[in-house]
């Protein structure tokens, strides 16, 4: 499969719009055309050992979770482990590519995953994602109408000086039996100041003014963050365990709740894979299940009463790899051998 064609199918899968604004995602490094992919290989990190395995699988593109190239790199050397990732990747002809946060977002995501762990639930999104095309342009929308068209004229020759001004139109319109003509224009929170400015100085106008906040509609199941309710309440140590199974672990981290024991009832549990601290704060629920918090955000969930589960960052992650695998292979029509990395493992333990 050409590596064009199989980002683009990548890009279906996930829309990179859905990831956060500071993420850095999709084609990260991308060996000089043409570039045939015959092996897919999935990582949550993209560490140096995990690149050897890559090398000797003969992989032609890493889809790592988490970008091996946030930051910018200044050179490209043997220095850094990071800067040597890239060097070994354009030495051996292989493509990285990274979803991150698009993953974290999608209904079929990493966070919909990490609810299996809880056991039967209903689920929705603690953030949930809006469409990122509509409206096209613009944060509000102005009308107005005015029976007086040469005044309207300089009116109109003014809010096109103003940047950030679109979709400006006029419409005949019939207002209490008289007809008029009706504007429209979108516009920036900026440029919105300017155009109200500007109406103010004609009373007549200014009255007439109706102005809309426009709102990018949600997207239904998508989102960051997941606020989970279970079909039947569960003991905190029983969810504890069927935590423990599905993630494959030994061992949790728990913080219990202020008031209460590992009896208490879970009935409503906010989760969010890997740092959870920005997504799950002030969220109401009997229990927070994520990777990592701050210190003081565990101390603000316990003394609310809300138990935590930290289960190391990438361990809420890595475990959706082979869920992915399988849907890959449906979405890419088994057109490629897609693999899982052996050697990619929280960087965690405990001694």
């Amino acid at each position: 499969m050409n590596l064009r064609e199989l980002v683009s199918a990548l890009n279906d899968f996930a829309s990179l719009s859905l990831a956060e604004s500071w993420d850095n995602v999709g084609l990260l490094v991308e060996p000089s055309p043409p570039h045939t992919v015959n092996t897919l290989f999935l990582t949550n990190d993209l560490t140096e050992e995990v690149m050897e395995e890559a090398v000797q699988k003969k992989a032609d593109l890493i889809l790592s979770y988490h970008p091996p190239i946030f930051t910018p790199l200044k050179r490209i050397t043997w220095k850094t482990w990071k800067e040597r990732l890239v060097v070994r990747a354009l030495e051996h002809r292989i493509g990285i590519y990274s979803p991150h946060t698009a993953y974290d977002a999608i209904p079929h995501g990493v966070n919909n995953w990490l609810t299996k762990g809880l056991g039967a639930c209903t689920s929705v999104p603690l953030h949930p994602s809006t469409a990122p095309s509509y409206p096209a342009e613009g944060t509000h929308r102005v009308e107005f109408c005015t029976d007086n068209t040469e005044h309207l004229d300089t009116v109109l020759s003014k809010i096109k000086d103003i940047q950030e001004i679109s979709c400006l139109t006029t419409l005949p319109a019939r207002v209490e039996g008289e007809e008029q003509t009706r504007v429209s224009l979108n516009c920036s929170q900026k440029a919105l100041l300017e155009v109200v400015a500007l109406l103010s100085q004609n009373s007549l106008l200014y009255h007439k003014t109706e102005i809309l906040l426009l709102q990018k509609p949600p997207l239904p199941h998508t989102g960051m963050g997941r606020l989970c309710t279970l079909s039947e309440p569960v003991s905190l140590s029983d969810i504890i365990e069927r935590i423990k199974s599905h993630l494959k672990l030994p061992y949790i981290r728990l913080a219990v709740g202020m008031g209460k024991t590992l009896e208490s009832p879970v009935k409503k549990a906010a989760l969010c894979a890997g740092s959870g601290s920005s997504v799950l704060k002030g969220m109401e629920a009997d229990l927070y299940l994520t990777g990592e918090m701050s210190h003081h955000d565990i101390l603000d969930a316990v003394a609310n009463g809300i138990s935590v589960i930290l289960c190391e960052h990438s361990n809420t992650e890595r475990g959706f790899l082979l869920e992915l695998r399988d849907m890959l292979a449906i979405h890419l029509q088994n057109k490629i051998n897609i693999i899982v990395s052996e050697k990619d493992r929280d960087p965690l333990q405990v001694a």
